[in-house]
């Protein structure tokens, strides 16, 4: 498995399984099939209502705790100093850990950005209190990390964004690297819910990126993967297919060439599928996250 070296010089895995939108009782079998296929970077989050399952799956695994990265994040109902702190307990007990490898804030809250910069300095304290390897932030855009950079000590390690050949963001990802954050991928390939305007294809039906997998008898997921992977990017595709899961990790054995890559930047659309940053507020996403 390839490895990126995070700011703070702990080893993430490159590659891990997303379990967003995975029901709790098919994220057990997600998430052993992934242990099985070699996978050792498991990402969750308080509001996905999976944790505990996620938890479980490693448990019951023959793979040691200490060889499985773990990463989850912080829902927006619980920013602010205390609150947060009261989110990592809440989420290290569901998974059953005592040290969580990479604890994320999930989105900007930008009507009240005093609550996430609260929440960023209780992650600091976490990491301080070795109650967390790492941390870092998601969906965050330029404006949010100047903000945020601004007010805190520890840069984040990490920024979890939309990243797809569809939707490249490339100002986000190179303020991040300029500034030794790594941008992760979610939904890195796109998904079929990503459509080119005027058509009805997705990623995985774009006619360069499949005559690419052609080329290297591979899927274009497997392309798709290997594209990010090769420009330094963390992915975390979903499955919760045995089989998809198993696809999506064999990626290590071809090469993408230059010219390769370029094709596939020059499929960006602009378009973005999730919502908008400056659209999340409590008053429209914020839910409880129950207790453990």
């Amino acid at each position: 498995m390839q490895t990126i070296t995070l700011n703070n010089g702990v080893e993430m895995p490159a590659l891990g399984l997303g379990v967003f939108q995975t029901p709790p009782d098919e994220t057990r079998s997600a998430v052993s099939a992934a242990l099985d296929a070699g996978y050792r970077h498991i990402d969750t989050a308080a509001a996905y209502g999976n944790e505990l399952e996620v938890g479980e799956a490693v448990r019951d695994s023959d793979v040691a705790r200490e060889q499985v990265f773990l990463e989850t994040k912080i829902w927006i109902s619980d920013y602010g100093y205390d609150q947060t702190l009261h989110g990592f307990d809440k989420s290290a007990a569901k998974l059953g850990v005592d040290q969580i490898d990479l604890l994320i804030l999930h989105q900007a809250l930008p009507s009240e950005f005093d609550k996430t910069i609260a929440a960023y300095k209780a992650l600091e304290q976490l990491l301080a209190d070795g109650k967390v390897r790492a941390i870092g932030v998601s969906n965050f855009m330029v404006d949010h990390l100047t903000r945020l950079l601004g007010e805190v000590s520890v840069v984040p390690s990490v920024n979890q964004i939309e990243v797809h050949p569809y939707f490249q963001q490339r100002e986000v990802q190179a303020f991040g690297a300029e500034r030794g954050i790594v941008t992760q991928a979610w939904s890195p390939i796109g998904g079929i819910t990503f459509y080119r305007d005027g058509e009805h294809t997705s990623t995985l039906a774009d006619p360069t990126i499949v005559g690419i997998a052609e080329a290297h008898s591979k899927s274009p997921a497997q392309v798709m993967l290997r594209w990010h992977l090769q420009q330094g990017r963390s992915v975390i595709p979903k499955s919760t297919k045995a089989h998809r899961i198993a696809e999506n990790i064999d990626v290590f054995d071809f090469e993408l060439s230059t010219d390769q890559l370029a094709a596939i930047d020059g499929l960006d659309t602009g378009k973005r599928g999730g919502p908008e940053p400056e659209a999340i507020t409590l008053e429209a996403f914020g839910r409880p996250i129950p207790e453990a």
